[in-house]
């Protein structure tokens, strides 16, 4: 199906609304994490509650999801033609500089925690936790400013 002006505004209209939106996901994924981790420091036992089971799932869903956003820049449920457009070159760029950062965080915070590991034990969950949480957030704080920036330029 051949692209018409409507595919390339929307494509546009979709690109400036995925700009807007990413910073803010990765904010709301981080605060997200506030509940996990108090709930980390009340717990006085090793037994898991049905409800932490919950909030994991939750958490690896969402972890799951926004890391596909990034893998695909997101919008699965448009047209491909739609979707192509808003792949472009720049578009593709800015991906891999945010998911570059997002690797890079992830393994700086697994470097931290192996040295915090020394002098105070961190429990796997808590680890994991950081870990992906750090390095998928950062990457969608690069992908949606550099997208920004681009939009506006």
């Amino acid at each position: 199906m051949p692209t018409t002006d409507s595919d390339i505004d929307q494509a546009e209209r979709l690109g400036r609304r995925r700009a807007r939106m990413l910073p803010f996901l990765a904010v709301i994924f981080i605060s997200q994490q506030a509940s996990f981790f108090a709930s980390e420091t009340e717990r006085t036992s090793a037994v898991i509650r049905s409800v932490d089971h919950v909030k994991f799932g939750a958490w690896m869903v969402l972890s799951l999801v926004l890391l596909a956003a990034l893998y695909t820049g997101g919008f699965w449920f448009q047209r491909r033609e739609v979707r192509a457009l808003m792949d472009d070159d720049i578009t593709r760029q800015h991906r891999a500089t945010a998911l570059s950062l997002g690797f890079l965080v992830a393994m700086l915070a697994a470097i931290a925690l192996y040295l915090v590991d020394m002098a105070e034990p961190v429990g796997t969950r808590v680890a994991i936790h950081v870990i992906v949480t750090l390095g998928i957030a950062s990457a969608l704080l690069r992908f949606g400013l550099l997208e920004r920036r681009a939009h506006r330029d």
